[in-house]
């Protein structure tokens, strides 16, 4: 209770006190390239319910991989900026403010990844929201380098990457609290500043 009470408000006091980042980046997603300022997609959240979560597009519209291999020749100009400054996941305020996610939680997978979930961390791991930020999401901050290192990106996620983060989701979701909520947030904030 305490958790979702946090959210609302700072989700709120976010979207509150940032609005003008906001639309300045969805006009400069917009006159960048063709399409929608907004990505949305469908992801699994808390107890394997599907939702939509926003963020700011970041690649043209184009079919292609699901995952994000180094430098993606599909991210625009804007969207390389967004992405290093993670600016990219502000829209999600509005699906912490909704309920849909938490500001920390394990990262929102896709249907398709969270079928190889084994079914020991399932549970754990959806047993919480989905947040913005967690410690797979600080641990892994470099993954698109990894994949691209990667003979076969596809399988390195699925085989390697995935588990690892899956670890520690579950461990995440094990001891949550606001105190370790807080400290997330302050680590996450310290990696955005620093580039």
């Amino acid at each position: 209770m305490v958790k979702r009470l946090f959210d609302i408000v700072a989700a709120g006091l976010g979207l509150l006190l940032l609005w003008p980042v906001l639309l300045a980046a969805a006009v400069w997603v917009k006159l960048d390239s063709p399409g929608p300022a907004l990505f949305r997609q469908t992801r699994v959240g808390r107890l394997g319910v599907p939702f939509t979560i926003h963020k700011f597009r970041t690649m043209r519209v184009a079919p292609g991989a699901a995952i994000t291999v180094g430098a993606d020749p599909r991210i625009t100009r804007a969207g390389q900026v967004l992405r290093q400054t993670k600016l990219d996941e502000l829209p999600q305020l509005w699906d912490v403010l909704r309920g849909a996610m938490s500001l920390v939680g394990p990262r929102p997978e896709l249907p398709k990844y969270v079928e190889l979930y084994p079914a020991e961390l399932r549970e754990r791991v959806l047993s919480v929201r989905p947040g913005i930020t967690d410690p797979a999401s600080l641990a892994f901050s470099h993954e698109a380098e990894l994949l691209a290192a990667a003979a076969d990106p596809e399988r390195e996620y699925r085989e390697v990457i995935l588990p690892a983060k899956l670890r520690l989701s579950a461990d995440y979701a094990s001891r949550a609290s606001l105190l370790t909520d807080l400290g997330l947030i302050l680590a996450t904030l310290r990696r955005v500043l620093r580039g």
